[in-house]
């Protein structure tokens, strides 16, 4: 019979998170999530943009 596999990992505790505190409020957070988000879909419409002006570039040839 195989040894059973412990799977306790309470003893890897990132210390990072320690200090809840400290931790930004959760509505700077939601702020700086729709900004990035924003960010992100300007990227692909850029992409989209260029996409788009590629495909009739190359049914205009």
């Amino acid at each position: 019979m195989p040894d059973k596999v412990n799977l306790d990992v309470t003893w890897l505790k990132d210390t990072s998170l320690e200090g809840a505190d400290a931790l930004l409020p959760p509505e700077v957070i939601a702020q700086e999530i729709v900004e990035d988000l924003q960010a992100a879909l300007r990227e692909f419409a850029a992409i989209a943009d260029a996409l788009t002006a590629r495909a009739s570039a190359d049914g205009e040839s």
